[in-house]
């Protein structure tokens, strides 16, 4: 255990609390925790979660102003539903990302786990992409990606992270539970 992957447990933790509570810090905290973590998995050739960070990188830039925006003018992003279109959209885009991804790793690394690797990582982008819209469905995205993400850092013996993406999977059923409660009082008002 590195004080790099110490640190990473530290922010990750911290933004995955923050985003629980709607804080709009869990952004910049995020792109701290994705420099951290782009060089803990390169140094363990998990390439594409290591390439990853830098699309979390831009997508919580893109999540900052989102939620600093909202259509009502009101400063605050409404929590919503994934649309059947938006929904449809990510169930094409995620598995022809996938296999586009796998094929890179497999062909042009030296990557043990390039299915699995593959698999986090893109549905790494669709949560957090899902995130940044304020899709209440993100948090059951996200539950997957920890899943999968815990069976191959405990392989690369990553164990600390290995430990917060299992921390995340409770977050995340927290998390989805109060944006939830949220999104039923905003639909109440």
């Amino acid at each position: 255990m590195s004080p790099l992957e110490i640190c990473g447990f530290l922010t990750g933790a911290g933004c995955v609390l923050l985003a629980m509570k709607e804080n709009i810090l869990c952004w910049p905290l995020s792109m701290t925790n994705d420099v951290v973590f782009f060089v803990v998995f390169w140094r363990s050739s998990l390439y594409a979660y290591s390439c990853l960070q830098g699309f979390y990188f831009a997508l919580a830039v893109y999540g900052w102003w989102r939620w600093s925006h909202s259509e009502s003018g009101a400063g605050k992003q409404q929590i919503r539903s994934t649309s059947r279109g938006i929904a449809l959209g990510l169930l094409l885009a995620t598995p022809l990302a996938w296999a586009a991804v796998y094929q890179v790793l497999r062909h042009y690394t030296d990557s043990n786990v390039p299915a699995g690797d593959a698999l986090a990582t893109v549905l790494s982008l669709t949560a957090q992409y899902m995130a940044g819209r304020k899709l209440l469905e993100n948090w059951l995205v996200w539950i997957a990606v920890d899943v999968i993400s815990v069976a191959l850092f405990l392989y690369k013996h990553l164990y600390l992270t290995a430990f917060l993406y299992g921390s995340f999977i409770a977050m995340c059923v927290a998390g989805y539970a109060a944006w939830r409660r949220t999104k039923l009082r905003q639909a109440a008002v």
